[in-house]
């Protein structure tokens, strides 16, 4: 995962187009961890939710769903609650009430969602996701959230920054 890493920070250095960097820095992430689902987070601390920055292989209804998660909700609303990461083996038979109802919409089995760190201070989230049956390893773990970390220290969030695009 370190080539990983590298790439994914060249990439966010001083990228011209953000939005685009966070989009080309996500289909990184999904090729190393064989994932075909992918979503960035950016929060908005002040009204505690989180906004759809860059998404991959969600299922165009899906994205009215995701684009605005309160803090709290869902798998990704849960990662910044709890601090730490969210993963579930199979999203489709999933009882334990972390995903929302209409997540099963994505056609993911196995989902892993975690902060986007700066600092000592969470600015997003950032998920992947497989369409099969699959439970996350704790070194999968740790390497999403070294990028996790490295990708929330290198992008300042503010309220001008990417957004995905509105309908």
């Amino acid at each position: 995962m370190n080539e990983l890493n590298h790439q994914i920070a060249s990439l966010l250095e001083k990228p011209p187009d953000a939005a685009v960097a966070l989009r080309q820095a996500l289909g990184l992430v999904l090729a190393g961890f064989r994932s075909e689902t992918g979503t960035l987070h950016r929060l908005d601390r002040e009204t505690q939710m989180l906004h759809l920055a860059a998404e991959i292989g969600l299922p165009p209804a899906m994205l009215d769903i995701v684009r605005v998660i309160p803090v709290g909700k869902g798998i990704a609303g849960q990662t910044v609650a709890r601090g730490g990461p969210v993963t579930i083996c199979n999203l489709q038979t999933d009882t334990s009430g972390v995903a929302r109802p209409g997540a099963r919409q994505t056609g993911v089995g196995g989902a892993l969602c975690v902060p986007l760190w700066d600092g000592a201070t969470i600015v997003g989230t950032i998920g992947v996701g497989t369409a099969r049956e699959y439970e996350y390893t704790a070194e999968e773990t740790r390497a999403l959230e070294e990028i996790g970390r490295l990708i929330g220290a290198r992008l300042k969030w503010g309220p001008e920054q990417p957004s995905a695009k509105r309908a």
